[in-house]
């Protein structure tokens, strides 16, 4: 079979996407034979809809199988060109019944680029059924798509393809298809297969533009095997984009791997975000940030590390300055866990916002000047240097708050002295309280 030479031309991702259901690969929890996507596919009856899944997994091919099907009209739009005005263009004909009898579709890819004022102008349209909306994106909806907008669609969550299905569309493309290669006569390794279809990660686009590449550069070669692959190998870019969700999600697990004492799962973490193009700095903004959160007091080191762990990558810089990261991720995960100074920390922050501006108690103010002195400022003041064990056991609390704990010591690690000092200290001021003849060791007045 000879293919058209009008299709020669055309990247053979383009040339291969589906024009039915039956052609289309993968996705079979929304599109399989009993679902009802694909009963209101078939009856010409979508709903407005948004498609979130990765790169490569099938989005806009089955717009175009809903275009290739339907009987309505259908309008493509890209997010990264089009703008308000191109959108009312569309609006402005659909709104025509007589031109559009059986309604329109439209489709726009990467919708999440689209800012806030660009997406409200398809909520009217989307709402009295003027247009039927296809959004695909590759961001989370929930946070890059107008809760209004998204309200009023169908939300369908597009896996990564599977290495079956990636293998199937690599010999299909390379033989069978016939809008495909065509080559027949060409015998491939299964290895070929499986290293290309491993390496796109559910990525049939990625797949397609390999096999492609490859087929170009072994021309009147008649067996294709690893030695080819590797002569024109190139490693796929890992899915990140730092200000996607995909920055979050990583971010958060390597957290999250951190805090539940998992070295391993750390370093695994950290280097997906070190390969995918992250900043080592921002990664290291949120090392300090858990050496205080997580760890805190019991392990007081963990942040004195973190700060030296920066200081010696801004120092060394790439790739030597990296390991100061493995080990401060690793030191992190094995010390032990406290997260009172955050719980403080919020404690505290509510209290205030509570209370207000309450008065600072007259023994604690300054009295520097005359009139302070003669409204009693300093007066009942305990110098604790004064008292055996230098402390006093006055509560230096305003007077509303008196007897309030705010920072709760954990048993982990070092806190568990300071929780055992914190007992104690309290302690004591409950005996010097009952003592009302309890005086000062030294009696001489502090220096100004």
């Amino acid at each position: 079979m000879i293919m058209d030479s009008n299709l020669q031309n055309i990247p053979l991702a383009e040339r291969l996407r589906p024009n039915s259901l039956d052609e289309f690969l993968g996705q079979n929890k929304i599109i399989g034979p009993t679902t009802l996507l694909r009963k209101s596919i078939e009856n010409d009856s979508i709903p407005s809809m948004i498609f979130w899944g990765p790169p490569g997994c099938g989005k806009t091919s089955l717009a175009h199988v809903i275009k290739s099907t339907s009987k309505k009209n259908f309008v493509s739009l890209s997010a990264v060109s089009s703008g308000v005005r191109e959108i009312k263009s569309v609006l402005e004909v659909a709104q025509n019944p007589l031109q559009f009898s059986q309604g329109t579709i439209l489709f726009i890819d990467e919708i999440h680029r689209f800012n806030k004022a660009q997406q409200d102008a398809l909520l009217g349209a989307v709402e009295n059924g003027t247009v039927t909306l296809i959004g695909a994106t590759t961001e989370n909806p929930g946070f890059e798509v107008n809760k209004a907008l998204l309200s009023r669609c169908q939300l369908l969550l597009f896996a990564p393809l599977s290495k079956e299905d990636l293998k199937s569309l690599f010999f299909s493309a390379l033989k069978t298809h016939p809008r495909g290669l065509l080559k027949k006569n060409l015998e491939v390794s299964e290895a070929v297969a499986e290293k290309l279809a491993q390496q796109a990660d559910g990525d049939a686009r990625y797949l397609l533009n390999q096999l492609e590449w490859l087929v170009e550069n072994i021309t009147g070669e008649t067996h294709l095997d690893l030695e080819h692959l590797e002569k024109i190998e190139y490693t796929k870019p890992l899915r990140y984009d730092k200000s996607g969700e995909e920055h979050y999600n990583l971010i958060s697990v390597f957290h999250k791997s951190i805090r539940g004492s998992d070295p391993d799962a750390a370093l695994y973490w950290l280097h997906r975000m070190l390969q995918g193009g992250e900043d080592p700095r921002y990664i290291l903004r949120r090392m300090i940030r858990i050496s205080m959160e997580d760890i805190g007091l019991a392990d007081p080191n963990a942040l004195l590390l973190a700060n030296a762990a920066r200081e010696t990558y801004d120092f060394l810089g790439n790739p030597e300055g990296l390991l100061a990261l493995d080990e401060l991720a690793v030191y992190l995960s094995l010390a032990p866990k406290s997260n009172s100074i955050e719980l403080a920390h919020l404690k505290a922050s509510q209290m205030v916002k509570k209370t207000g501006n309450l008065p600072v108690p007259k023994a604690f103010r300054n009295p520097v000047t005359s009139v302070g002195k003669q409204l009693g400022y300093g007066k009942d003041y305990k110098y604790d240097h004064h008292y055996k064990g230098a402390y006093s056991g006055q509560d230096h609390l305003p007077s509303a708050l008196l007897g309030t704990s705010i920072y709760e010591a954990t048993p982990y690690g070092k806190e568990k002295k300071y929780g055992e000092r914190l007992k104690f200290l309290k302690e004591e001021a409950k005996k010097m309280s009952a003592n009302t003849e309890n005086e000062a060791v030294i009696t001489h007045l502090p220096p100004n």
